[in-house]
């Protein structure tokens, strides 16, 4: 059953997106701390803690369209919640986040886009992770310098898993658990589930 849509953003799906984005953008700098520590932790190797955590980054994107089902949610989430994270949190990566997280936001996004923002299986989350951490690791690696580093394909795939696992898999579970309490009812991933009962 497709369920139809209002042709135009609702107040309430522009709310959630902006709380999310805000939310995450806490949690965000949370994750920041979380890296730093593990980057000590693996000592000689703790430049590679960044592309364990990576996926961590992206997850409100796959949330927030799981919710809302409207164009470019993820996207406008995940920069919002840069913004926070540079604005009012001081991430020590700077403006160049907010790039980053524009470039996030739109791989996350693009599986969903391509089934017009229909399916939310588990193999779409996971492609929303893992495309998401792809095309932001080309960005970063240009900004980086690793481009023929001995370690290179080391590092994407380090950050393809953590993107399909946190930024993919965790977000689908975390979806399945806002849909399962109620809360988010009056959404269109709410009716979509009354209708299925």
């Amino acid at each position: 059953m497709t369920e139809r849509r209002a042709p135009f953003w609702e107040l309430k799906d522009l709310m959630l997106m902006v709380v999310l984005g805000v939310v995450f953008g806490f949690v965000y700098w949370v994750l920041v701390q979380a890296w730093n520590g593990l980057a000590v932790l693996m000592g000689p190797a703790g430049d590679l803690a960044q592309h364990v955590l990576l996926g961590g980054w992206l997850i409100v994107a796959p949330i927030v369209i799981a919710v809302v089902r409207r164009p470019f949610a993820g996207v406008v989430a995940e920069v919002i919640a840069s913004v926070v994270e540079v604005i009012f949190l001081g991430s020590p990566v700077g403006p160049t986040l907010m790039i980053a997280a524009a470039i996030q936001g739109l791989g996350s996004e693009l599986p969903f886009m391509v089934t017009r923002y229909r399916r939310f299986g588990w193999t779409v989350f996971a492609l929303s992770g893992l495309l998401g951490a792809g095309l932001v690791f080309f960005y970063s690696a240009f900004r980086a310098g690793w481009y023929g580093q001995d370690i290179f394909l080391l590092r994407l795939g380090m950050q393809l898993v953590s993107g399909a696992v946190l930024g993919g898999l965790l977000a689908k579970v975390v979806v399945d658990g806002l849909a399962r309490t109620g809360v988010v009812d009056n959404f269109a991933i709410g009716r979509e589930v009354a209708g299925r009962a």
